[in-house]
């Protein structure tokens, strides 16, 4: 008797979670949708040493070479295989554009916490990010790695300062707004030490923010890199990537317009996808949204 119960309840639980889940989906699907793209696209970055092949062995009687069942999305100029490529570029790509976002949101958020509640650092902060939301993103990441040499990890601090602050300016403007709540003053007259109101109250509150933010921030990113790939002063060009794949073969458009089109295709369809996300988190966490569903 007691293994019916149990089995009965385990059958119900089970109905009760795919009905959640089916209702998730129908409200949001965007979020559904972007994070199912983006967790397949990371997916094959990760997996491309299984499928890919070799991104960087030049073979010079294979040059411009058209799809084939040995190269799927036929050869570069230097007879280097641009399926291999593609996919290995998206290695770089992502991982450019999840740590710059992740610099990004760490720096802006502990920066807009202590501007929100300290009005001396306010003033100061504030001033440095407008003075670095006056220069051109593409400008400022150029100066950097001019000043230091081209790398990986100057590329994703060179990306992440200037989104700092955006970032830093949408969490001040949330704590600058949740702070005069009435459950905040509460916690404060009721003799509750800062800290622990940050944690608490405030930080919780900006998340939502934040994560909106953060996914227009890696869109930014991945596009920022790809520019300074083709600028070359992003990854050295011996590192797949692809905006020194569309450099490095946008000459060749006419003959090989696979060497430029499938980078350019799948950088596309990854911004797209991050988009998507971004807009699925908002109608997540947008209240009013909530209510109308």
């Amino acid at each position: 008797m007691t293994y019916v119960t149990s089995s009965h309840e385990t059958s119900r639980a089970t109905q009760l979670g795919l009905s959640n889940l089916s209702r998730f989906i129908y409200r949001y699907p965007l979020v559904v949708i972007g994070s199912a793209m983006l967790v397949l696209l990371i997916g094959l970055a990760l997996m491309a040493p299984i499928y890919a092949g070799d991104p960087v062995t030049m073979d010079p009687f294979k040059r411009l070479e058209q799809p084939s069942s040995e190269m799927w999305l036929g050869s570069d100029n230097l007879g280097r295989d641009v399926f291999a490529r593609t996919f290995f570029g998206a290695r770089i790509s992502l991982m450019v554009g999840l740590l710059a976002t992740t610099c990004a949101a760490v720096s802006g958020l502990v920066i807009g916490i202590t501007a929100g509640n300290s009005r001396k650092f306010d003033n100061i902060a504030m001033r440095i990010m407008d003075g670095l939301m006056s220069i051109p993103t593409i400008l400022l990441a150029i100066a950097l790695i001019a000043l230091t040499g081209p790398g990986i990890g100057i590329l994703i601090i060179a990306i992440a300062i200037p989104e700092i602050p955006a970032v830093s300016r949408l969490v001040r403007s949330v704590v600058l707004s949740v702070r005069e709540r009435p459950y905040v003053e509460a916690a404060i007259c009721g003799g509750a030490r800062l800290p622990k109101i940050l944690w608490r109250h405030i930080l919780p509150s900006t998340i939502p923010a934040l994560a909106v933010q953060c996914a227009a921030v890696c869109a930014s990113a991945i596009l920022t890199e790809a520019s300074l790939s083709f600028l070359g002063v992003g990854v050295p060009p011996e590192i797949p990537s692809w905006g020194n794949m569309i450099a490095s073969s946008r000459l060749y458009l006419a003959i090989s317009p696979m060497t430029v089109f499938a980078p350019g295709i799948i950088l596309a369809f990854t911004v797209l996808t991050v988009n998507l996300l971004g807009d699925g988190l908002r109608d997540f966490f947008d209240p009013r949204a909530k209510r109308r569903r």
